[in-house]
């Protein structure tokens, strides 16, 4: 594992970060587990929510007593500055901790977010003196949108910025990537697996390691997984003609328009399974007929209770045309139910 300085703030870090949403649906003692073998293995940087529900508490409870050997980042949907303390007050109470090392503004990505925060009694302020007590170190920003993301690097006031990037999602690398190291900037690639719609971790790390100064943080919910992604990073990184052909394999399944899962969307007032239902297409490409409808069948047909009222629409950071997506979704598993249909004699 080799270790790099995380821009201005002159944090020592590791070259691969850990993800802390998959943590959500490990047990205690199993979060624990992963957690720790990801340290023994050289992981070194661990990035969780507020909302990620007992994450923190997970990454707390794992890393008890050995405060100093990791870096912990966190983040908030608060825009208001009370909002924001008790965020961050819940967040050392969780983390079992009396700093934070880098506290980041979650998903700004509307010029109403950013006036919010900043605005007089708005979140920045909150940021401010928490930095100033010294609860948190450093103050970063997430956000879905490149646009608004290179404006939060050229304001300044950031350590870091935490920004989608996959050989799918390439957009940040000729701008925002450019920016962030102008201005010493850190640089964090959610969604390395563009949201799970990527299944080969061999092809998605030969691509993010051509990046070395971006840390990528991918989610971890078992030993077997921390041992193979950090198998990629003890061997030298070649790139084969197959690879790049596989890579242009997954950018024509997938399309410029495609769920990432990050199910902001959810839930639906209605009960529509939002998430797993916008990913048919690309399970009706890697299964037959047969087996994608019956795997689907519950998923799709909850499809039907969709009223296009669109609060989905409101909640989405890759401003998807949602319900658009759900009835072609459900328009080409209808036709291949109909299909397995006529097949039975």
């Amino acid at each position: 594992m080799r270790y790099v300085i995380f821009g201005k703030t002159g944090l020592t870090v590791s070259e691969l970060g850990f993800g802390g949403i998959p943590l959500i649906r490990l047990h205690k003692d199993s979060a624990g587990e992963v957690l720790r073998r990801a340290y023994e293995r050289g992981i070194t940087f661990y990035d969780t929510a507020n909302m990620y529900l007992d994450s923190e508490e997970k990454i707390g409870a794992a890393f008890s007593g050995m405060r100093d050997k990791v870096v912990i980042a966190s983040k908030s949907l608060r825009r208001d500055a009370a909002g924001m303390t008790g965020h961050i007050e819940e967040s050392l109470r969780r983390l079992k901790t009396d700093y934070i090392d880098l506290y980041q503004l979650h998903q700004v990505a509307k010029e109403s977010d950013w006036n919010a925060i900043t605005a007089p009694g708005g979140a920045m302020e909150a940021l401010l003196t928490a930095r100033d007590k010294g609860n948190i170190r450093y103050i970063g920003v997430t956000s879905h949108s490149l646009a608004m993301a290179v404006k939060l690097v050229k304001t300044d006031l950031f350590s870091s910025i935490q920004f989608p990037f996959n050989f799918i999602e390439i957009a940040a690398k000729d701008e925002l990537h450019v920016i962030a190291r102008e201005r010493n900037v850190g640089i964090l690639a959610m969604k390395p697996f563009a949201g799970g719609m990527i299944d080969n971790a061999d092809i998605t790390f030969k691509f993010l390691r051509q990046h070395p100064d971006v840390i990528p943080i991918p989610g971890f919910d078992s030993i077997a997984v921390v041992d193979q992604v950090i198998s990629f990073y003890e061997q030298e990184n070649v790139t084969t003609p197959k690879d790049l052909d596989l890579m242009d394999h997954y950018r024509n399944e997938l399309g410029k328009q495609f769920c990432r899962r990050c199910e902001y969307c959810q839930p639906c007032p209605n009960g529509v399974l939002i998430t797993p239902a916008m990913a048919y297409r690309v399970i009706a490409s890697r299964m037959s007929p047969a087996v994608a409808v019956k795997f689907s069948r519950p998923v799709m047909e909850s499809v039907l209770q969709c009223t296009g009222c669109g609060e989905c629409l409101e909640k989405c950071p890759y401003e998807l045309p949602i319900p658009d997506m759900l009835k072609a979704h459900y328009d080409l598993y209808e036709q291949q139910r109909k299909e397995m249909q006529d097949l039975i004699p």
